[in-house]
């Protein structure tokens, strides 16, 4: 899942300097994900890292203090909104605190969760409709975890 691949970039960025992709790549391959390069450029792009000059005057990949902002907003928007989650065949249905729906299902449409066809928010039910069944599976346990 691209969210979850997304999470180990952060990490790997975070944890050490990363400067070029296909350092960044080889990182992701030794933690057990089977990417491309130009995955990687699309994630990079996607999540806008950028290059930074750090202390010893290396360029190094980081995320900009705006991004990781944002997508701490939009996570606690989420995870404070709902209540809970569930899923029949490929569709997933979210329960919110009234009146909460349309903001969580904003924050949920920021996290770019792969394979979603769309999402529905009224006062407080967000309705998904994913591609596949196992797709609906994999993206109730991912948003199970964000709210727990």
């Amino acid at each position: 899942m691209k969210k979850i691949r997304h999470n180990k970039i952060l990490e790997i960025i975070n944890s050490r300097p990363i400067d070029t992709q296909e350092e960044l790549q080889r990182e992701l391959i030794n933690a057990g994900f089977d990417v491309s390069q130009a995955s990687i450029s699309r994630d990079i792009k996607e999540m806008r890292i950028v290059k930074v000059l750090d202390s010893n005057g290396v360029y190094r990949y980081a995320v900009t203090s705006q991004n990781r902002n944002r997508q701490v907003k939009h996570n606690d928007i989420f995870t404070h909104s709902v209540i809970s989650v569930s899923y029949s065949m490929n569709d997933v249905v979210i329960k919110c605190h009234s009146g909460l729906a349309q903001g969580a299902c904003a924050a949920l449409d920021t996290m770019d969760c792969e394979n979603v066809l769309g999402t529905l928010a009224g006062d407080d039910t967000i309705f998904i409709i994913t591609k596949s069944e196992k797709d609906a599976a994999n993206l109730y346990n991912y948003l199970n975890e964000i709210i727990e």
